[in-house]
């Protein structure tokens, strides 16, 4: 078929077969637009009716009365591949009003900063970096405390672990090798101070063949049992 062009020619470009048209590039991104249509934290995301948390009791010697704190989560993408718990929102509840101010300010400060979305497990490096000029404390199990705020850090770097926000990096084969022997080396001397305790009979006492007790000691020249008087001199 023949076209006659009466116009003056300005330009000319030659069409490759490989190159899409551009109605079916609009086509491919109206096909890729509904998959990556993920909702992400932010701080426009809307509070829904309820939403689900955990309470954390936080006793400190620094006051009679515990500190209950509350982190409460929203579901992002709910039912999907994308689905995501992240914090939204927390309390922290006391008898103890001595603390109320400041401790309002702060859940609502933390509040926000989980409510503008990222990476919020740097509140935990934040709030461990408090030290009370007072000193600090030993908790539960022998961790050391900085602060009251630190302990609260402590709180809620567990409840990012325990949403998945957080992961153990762990200890690499060497180290829980040696972790292993100190360990062991700990609970051998614990035994044996134990069993020196327990024992009435002098310490390096040899063990009696005849009463299995390490009793037998040597006197006057020769080996005598203290516990069923066994002697190696008859």
């Amino acid at each position: 078929m023949t076209i006659k062009i009466g116009k003056k020619i300005t330009g000319f470009s030659v069409a490759k077969p490989d190159e899409a048209a551009p109605a079916d590039e609009i086509k491919q991104v109206e096909q890729v637009l509904p998959e990556s249509n993920v909702i992400q934290m932010h701080e426009k995301v809307e509070r829904p009716e309820m939403l689900i948390g955990s309470t954390y009791k936080v006793k400190t010697p620094l006051s009679e009365h515990s500190l209950y704190v509350t982190i409460n989560d929203i579901i992002l993408n709910p039912g999907t591949e994308h689905e995501l718990r992240r914090p939204f929102e927390i309390f922290i509840n006391s008898k103890n009003m001595d603390h109320f101010q400041w401790i309002v300010a702060l859940t609502r400060i933390i509040s926000a900063v989980f409510r503008k979305g990222g990476d919020v497990t740097f509140l935990v490096d934040e709030m461990r970096s408090v030290f009370d000029p007072r000193g600090g404390y030993f908790k539960k199990g022998g961790k050391f405390m900085p602060s009251l705020v630190a302990e609260i850090g402590d709180a809620i770097e567990s409840h990012l672990r325990m949403i998945g926000l957080l992961k153990d990096d762990g200890l690499d084969e060497h180290q829980q090798k040696l972790v292993e022997e100190k360990r062991k080396q700990f609970d051998d001397s614990i035994k044996n101070a134990e069993e020196n305790a327990a024992s009435e009979f002098p310490d390096g006492a040899q063990l009696c063949f005849k009463c299995n007790t390490k009793a037998m000691i040597k006197m006057d020249g020769c080996m005598t049992c203290l516990n069923c008087g066994d002697s190696k001199c008859g």
